[in-house]
Protein backbone atom coordinates (compact mmCIF):
# COMPACT_ATOMS: atom_id res chain seq x y z
CA UNK A 1 0.00 0.00 0.00
CA UNK A 2 1.51 3.36 -0.69
CA UNK A 3 0.61 6.08 2.05
CA UNK A 4 1.95 9.68 1.78
CA UNK A 5 1.85 11.69 4.77
CA UNK A 6 1.52 15.62 4.27
CA UNK A 7 2.22 18.11 7.30
CA UNK A 8 4.92 19.65 9.26
CA UNK A 9 7.62 17.62 10.87
CA UNK A 10 7.54 19.16 14.37
CA UNK A 11 3.50 19.36 14.80
CA UNK A 12 2.53 17.46 17.87
CA UNK A 13 -0.09 15.64 15.84
CA UNK A 14 2.19 14.77 12.24
CA UNK A 15 4.55 13.17 15.08
CA UNK A 16 2.12 11.49 16.84
CA UNK A 17 0.73 9.92 13.17
CA UNK A 18 4.27 8.80 11.68
CA UNK A 19 4.62 6.90 15.63
CA UNK A 20 1.71 5.33 14.96
CA UNK A 21 2.86 4.62 10.80
CA UNK A 22 6.05 3.16 12.18
CA UNK A 23 4.47 1.02 14.61
CA UNK A 24 2.00 -0.28 12.26
CA UNK A 25 5.14 -1.14 9.93
CA UNK A 26 3.59 0.87 7.27
CA UNK A 27 5.81 2.46 4.61
CA UNK A 28 4.69 6.06 4.27
CA UNK A 29 6.97 8.78 2.01
CA UNK A 30 6.25 12.65 4.43
CA UNK A 31 5.86 15.77 2.45
CA UNK A 32 6.92 18.91 4.39
CA UNK A 33 4.64 21.83 3.64
CA UNK A 34 7.60 24.09 5.08
CA UNK A 35 9.57 22.70 2.21
CA UNK A 36 7.62 21.43 -0.21
CA UNK A 37 4.52 23.71 0.25
CA UNK A 38 1.42 23.23 -0.85
CA UNK A 39 0.47 21.86 -4.46
CA UNK A 40 -3.02 23.49 -5.61
CA UNK A 41 -4.12 20.81 -7.32
CA UNK A 42 -3.97 18.64 -4.31
CA UNK A 43 -5.06 21.16 -2.24
CA UNK A 44 -8.30 21.28 -4.25
CA UNK A 45 -9.10 17.30 -4.37
CA UNK A 46 -8.91 16.88 -0.43
CA UNK A 47 -11.69 19.95 -0.21
CA UNK A 48 -13.71 18.47 -3.07
CA UNK A 49 -13.13 14.73 -0.96
CA UNK A 50 -13.29 16.03 2.25
CA UNK A 51 -14.70 19.31 2.65
CA UNK A 52 -13.43 23.13 3.22
CA UNK A 53 -14.58 22.73 6.66
CA UNK A 54 -12.26 19.54 7.42
CA UNK A 55 -9.35 21.12 5.31
CA UNK A 56 -8.61 24.47 6.86
CA UNK A 57 -7.40 24.54 10.49
CA UNK A 58 -9.17 27.61 12.05
CA UNK A 59 -7.80 26.76 15.79
CA UNK A 60 -3.78 27.38 14.32
CA UNK A 61 -2.61 30.42 15.21
CA UNK A 62 -1.69 31.39 11.21
CA UNK A 63 -5.80 30.98 11.00
CA UNK A 64 -6.23 33.49 13.66
CA UNK A 65 -3.24 36.01 12.68
CA UNK A 66 -5.18 37.04 9.39
CA UNK A 67 -7.15 39.82 8.49
CA UNK A 68 -10.79 39.86 8.47
CA UNK A 69 -10.44 39.96 4.34
CA UNK A 70 -8.13 37.11 4.28
CA UNK A 71 -10.15 34.89 6.77
CA UNK A 72 -13.22 35.64 4.64
CA UNK A 73 -11.26 33.88 1.82
CA UNK A 74 -11.40 30.60 3.61
CA UNK A 75 -15.33 30.74 3.20
CA UNK A 76 -14.89 30.11 -0.19
CA UNK A 77 -13.70 26.52 -1.75
CA UNK A 78 -11.80 28.22 -4.46
CA UNK A 79 -10.07 31.39 -2.76
CA UNK A 80 -9.55 28.71 0.19
CA UNK A 81 -7.33 26.92 -2.29
CA UNK A 82 -5.18 29.75 -2.53
CA UNK A 83 -5.11 30.75 1.04
CA UNK A 84 -4.51 27.67 2.05
CA UNK A 85 -1.40 27.34 -0.89
CA UNK A 86 -0.20 30.24 0.65
CA UNK A 87 -0.05 29.35 3.67
CA UNK A 88 0.05 25.42 3.94
CA UNK A 89 0.42 25.59 7.92
CA UNK A 90 -2.95 26.15 7.86
CA UNK A 91 -4.34 22.97 6.56
CA UNK A 92 -5.56 20.76 8.83
CA UNK A 93 -2.66 17.79 9.36
CA UNK A 94 -1.65 15.63 8.85
CA UNK A 95 -3.64 14.74 5.34
CA UNK A 96 -2.76 11.27 4.25
CA UNK A 97 -3.57 9.76 0.99
CA UNK A 98 -3.87 6.18 0.69
CA UNK A 99 -4.96 3.48 -1.96
CA UNK A 100 -8.43 3.17 -0.10
CA UNK A 101 -8.88 7.65 -0.15
CA UNK A 102 -7.68 10.75 1.70
CA UNK A 103 -7.47 11.19 5.62
CA UNK A 104 -7.45 14.24 7.33
CA UNK A 105 -6.26 14.60 11.03
CA UNK A 106 -5.04 11.73 13.14
CA UNK A 107 -7.91 9.76 14.85
CA UNK A 108 -6.12 5.89 15.70
CA UNK A 109 -9.59 4.26 15.09
CA UNK A 110 -9.86 5.65 11.46
CA UNK A 111 -6.51 4.96 10.68
CA UNK A 112 -6.75 1.88 11.88
CA UNK A 113 -9.68 0.65 9.60
CA UNK A 114 -8.69 2.62 6.36
CA UNK A 115 -4.71 1.48 6.67
CA UNK A 116 -5.05 -2.11 8.12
Amino acid sequence: MTVEIYGIPNCDTVKKARKWLDAQGIDYTFHDFKKEGADPAKVEAWIAAKGRDTVVNRRGTTFRKLSDDDKALAEDSHTAVTLLVQHPSMIKRPVVEHAGGILIGFKEDEWSQSLS
